[in-house]
């Protein structure tokens, strides 16, 4: 079933919420977010096809989970926008009967916020779901969280961004704090790694060995990492496994911007123990693009990442298995990791990393990056509400 509401004021004032029904109805709710940050310097308009990717039944996240948009509507102007999302491999993992809100955009106006939320809440009842939570855009391994602290720089890549009011005004409506995700930021894209760790390396340098991506043995490497990732990061808040398809997806779309140098693979013991990746900064390269790659956006983004290179870059992948995180060697690997990633980057004129996200909950996490000289510079929140 599909949702049609209006709330009646004058004719031209008359707000409704329709569904997105077809290619036609996603293009509008696709482009909601122009409208709510025209003006705003720290905005990135997101490559528009890129966002019809992403929504695309092709997407291996809808392999596992439903999905349903609403765009809001004054007339003939879209003013907001909300989905909401069951994620199967969540409702299997954790609570059966949670559902999920995101891909958040509206306008200043507590009542587009209450209409867009009232047909989120309302498809997730009607499919046995007795909480929301989110923000998710779409899923937790996909953008999360709800920026409220960090609105005076732009969003680095695959981070979310969104109008100091959300906050509040998701709070009006009943939702309250699940939990936070950091990002740290770490000066000149490096750090000294720990002269301890440095000296405990050595002494283990004839069982650790660390590497490099190998584009000629992409399947095998990504297939290592999303091993990884899926056991480093099983008991942390909200986890949901990458399948096999999400994650080559994501391969193939990172190794089309990044050099094989920037991720990096540790292995103990020959055995495959830690990885990371570090992303060249898109948002730098496109935020003059106004989301449009033709007819020459696509010759400036090239340049941009080929020749000028971005100064700024994300470490947004990384994992160290379970059986080494609550040893000396766990934050060994860690560094180690982060370590061979500085060096390539710093070749390339790099200034400033970002380490995102991080659960505030995850102090482990944290006393490595601020060991590391990394200090916090946006806070995301997750928020939660009954529906019953």
């Amino acid at each position: 079933m599909l949702y049609h509401f209006q709330v009646k004021k004058s004719d031209e004032n008359q707000l409704r919420i329709e569904a997105v029904s077809n290619r036609s109805s996603r293009e509008s709710f696709i482009r909601v977010p122009w409208t709510v940050h025209a003006g705003d310097p720290c905005w990135v308009p997101p490559l528009l096809m890129e966002r019809r990717e992403a929504l695309s039944p092709k997407n291996p996240f809808f392999e596992h989970a439903d999905w349903q948009g609403w765009t809001a509507w004054r007339g003939n102007r879209a003013i907001g926008r909300i989905s909401a999302q069951i994620d199967h491999l969540y409702l299997e993992t954790h609570d059966p009967h949670t559902g999920f809100f995101g891909l958040l955009e509206a306008v200043d106006d507590a009542e587009v916020f209450a209409a867009l939320f009232g047909a989120a809440e309302t498809w997730l009842r009607e499919r046995g779901m007795r909480r929301s939570l989110g923000p998710f855009n779409l899923g937790i391994n996909q953008e999360a969280g709800l920026l409220v602290e960090g609105f005076d720089t732009r969003p680095r890549i695959m981070m979310p961004y969104g109008r100091p009011y959300y906050g509040p005004a998701v709070e009006a409506l009943g939702y309250r704090k699940e939990q936070d995700l950091l990002a740290y930021d770490v000066d000149d894209a490096g750090f000294s790694m720990p002269e301890a760790m440095r000296r405990m390396l050595k002494r283990q340098s004839a069982v650790i060995r660390e590497r490099p991506f190998e584009r000629r043995h992409r399947t095998r490497d990504l297939g290592i990492m999303r091993d990884i990732f899926n056991d480093a990061w099983a008991g942390n808040w909200g986890f949901v496994p990458f399948t096999e398809a999400e994650f080559q997806a994501v391969g193939k779309e990172l190794l089309m911007i990044l050099p094989d140098t920037f991720i990096r693979i540790a292995e103990v013991d020959g055995e495959p123990a830690a990885f990371l990746v570090m992303l060249p900064d898109v948002n730098e390269a496109i935020a003059d693009l106004d989301g449009r790659l033709l007819p020459f956006g696509w010759l400036k983004l090239l340049w941009r990442l080929k020749v000028r290179f971005p100064s700024t870059v994300r470490i947004a992948l990384m994992g160290v298995r379970q059986k080494y995180q609550f040893t000396r060697l766990g934050p060994a690997l860690a560094i180690l990791t982060m370590d061979a990633a500085v060096g390539p980057a710093r070749r390339r004129g790099v200034q400033q990393a970002e380490m995102s996200w991080i659960l505030e909950s995850n102090q482990g996490m944290r006393n490595i990056i601020e060991r590391i000289g990394g200090r916090v510079t946006r806070r995301y929140r997750m928020y939660g509400r009954d529906l019953e």
